[in-house]
């Protein structure tokens, strides 16, 4: 007999067994060790890890360990409430206080994502006669916090611009202006570093669009904190601007800042609060573990103590991309630490990938649906916690996977 529980299950089985066959089916792999330059893969042994976003080599610092282990001695395994009822501990206050003064912004707030940070940011703030202006290439969540938006205020719009490209983003603006209403804002929002491609938005030119037409900018700055500027504050000190230039930031603690969990919002105090009192992810979810905010305060501690890991970490990618492209490799400029070696079919990557791992070196494949399709790539991420034995590892394999 068949049910609709079987089609379902019988749909599934087709799909995965699709998957396997065009070779796109993705195998986790099972780590044993600490994260960190090089880590234990079960059945593979040790490997040199290219794949990770722990940037600043802080995920097993001893400091942002101990300082996790500290506070869950001290408050225990879990947090067992939302904010607003009991949920809210000493360590999220120090953790929110501590992201606000490193950014240089008034205020922020922490959730247990930075998927639920940017969701939470366009359903709560926008209202009926909003617009939110977005880059095409822009991170998944906020591509789904729009949606979601759209689908709670029917009378909020959206216009997409072309990636990094300025005049498409004036002639959205333009449109935006039209659709706002009057009691409207426009929002654009913009990745600072772009995961996949690994480029960084043209921010004061974006700044400079914002203020001529009036839009709150938000700058998801998930790839650019630790990483980019002389001391690692994100993709606004790169350009030399002030935190304060930048209306709402989005970020992670769980890539440079520790690698454990957990995102936050951060810029003006209006706006943070709004998200504190209304947002759907802190009223209806449990904050974050406190072990958690532990860490993260530790690790934006040791990277003010320690400005020579953004340093370090911007030697690493000089010489790392400068060792791609002498094997042959065509790697997408920039100054980050996101290297895309574009190979062009997702089961091309996968397949490149594969092999790398068994020549001791983890970089993962990206294919469709993460990338559009025709443009899958290896991915490979640096960290200050390489050293040149691990990049001239990575380069010696690459060059044997160039000349098969």
């Amino acid at each position: 007999m068949t049910t609709a529980s079987t089609l379902f299950f019988d749909r599934s089985s087709a799909i995965l067994a699709h998957l396997e066959e065009t070779g796109q089916f993705k195998q986790l792999q099972m780590i044993e060790s600490p994260m960190g330059p090089r880590i234990s893969i079960r059945g593979k042994g040790e490997v040199d890890c290219f794949c990770s976003n722990n940037y600043l080599g802080l995920a097993n610092h001893p400091d942002v360990v101990e300082a996790g282990i500290e506070g869950l001695r001290k408050y225990g395994a879990g947090t067992a409430s939302v904010r607003f009822i009991c949920g809210t501990f000493a360590p999220h206050v120090a953790l929110e206080e501590r992201i606000a003064s490193f950014l240089g912004v008034e205020a922020s707030y922490t959730f247990v994502s930075c998927w639920n940070a940017t969701e939470a940011t366009f359903p709560t703030l926008c209202q009926d006669g909003d617009v939110i202006v977005s880059d095409e290439l822009n991170h998944a969540c906020i591509i789904d916090s729009m949606r979601l938006t759209t689908s709670i205020h029917r009378g909020v719009s959206k216009c997409i611009y072309k990636h990094s490209h300025m005049e498409s983003l004036r002639e959205a603006l333009v449109i935006a202006s039209k659709k706002c209403s009057n009691e409207g804002s426009i929002f654009v929002i913009t990745d600072g570093v772009f995961s996949m491609e690994g480029d960084i938005a043209l921010l004061p030119d974006i700044r400079s669009l914002c203020n001529e037409f009036c839009a709150v900018l938000v700058v998801d700055d998930s790839h650019g904190t630790g990483v980019m500027g002389e001391t690692g504050r994100g993709t606004h000190e790169h350009y030399d601007m002030a935190g304060n230039e930048i209306d709402i930031f989005t970020g992670t603690l769980g890539k440079a800042l520790g690698g454990g969990a957990g995102g936050y919002v951060a810029g003006k105090r209006e706006a943070v609060e709004l998200l504190t009192q209304r947002g759907r992810p802190t009223l209806f979810s449990n904050a974050l573990p406190v072990t958690v905010a532990c860490s993260a305060k530790a690790a934006i501690d040791t990277l003010d103590g320690n400005p020579s890991l953004v340093q370090k970490l911007r030697a690493n990618v000089a010489a790392v991309r400068e060792g791609i492209g002498e094997v042959g490799f065509e790697v997408l400029k920039s100054p980050t630490a996101i290297c895309p070696i574009i190979v062009g079919e997702t089961a091309t990557a996968i397949s490149m990938s594969n092999k790398l791992l068994d020549m001791g070196v983890f970089a993962i494949g990206f294919g469709y649906p993460v990338v559009p399709e025709g443009t899958a790539r290896i991915r490979v991420q640096v960290s200050a916690a390489h050293e040149q034995d691990h990049i001239d590892r990575l380069c010696v394999a690459l060059s044997e996977l160039k000349g098969d």
